[in-house]
């Protein structure tokens, strides 16, 4: 069984206790009803809906995953987005500094 987004339960699971907050600008998700800005999204590190794995499947902020949008990692962290928020390949979590040292 999978959620809408096609993530197994074990894996939602498993991803909901990793993380608690956006995994790129460090906000703290709020309830959608509170700001759908901050609010929890699934996102795909890798935009490719067939990789859903730990290490591609991430909870973000509305707000970045937004931005982010089809780009791909390496461009979107030097979006004016990004150089706004200070979100840099330095900045967010380990699971990202993974993926970005991945696709290097």
């Amino acid at each position: 069984m999978a959620n809408k987004w096609n993530v197994p339960v074990w894996l939602e699971t498993e991803v909901r206790e990793r993380d608690k907050a956006c995994v790129y600008c460090g906000v703290e998700f709020t309830p959608a009803n509170v700001s759908r800005k901050s609010a929890a999204s699934w996102e795909h590190i890798i935009n490719d809906a067939t990789i859903i794995t730990r290490e591609n499947i991430v909870l973000c902020c509305c707000g970045c995953n937004a931005s982010k949008g089809q780009k791909q990692l390496s461009v979107w962290l030097q979006s004016k987005y990004c150089k706004e928020r200070g979100i840099t390949a330095a900045s967010v979590v380990s699971i990202i500094k993974i993926a970005i040292s991945n696709s290097l």
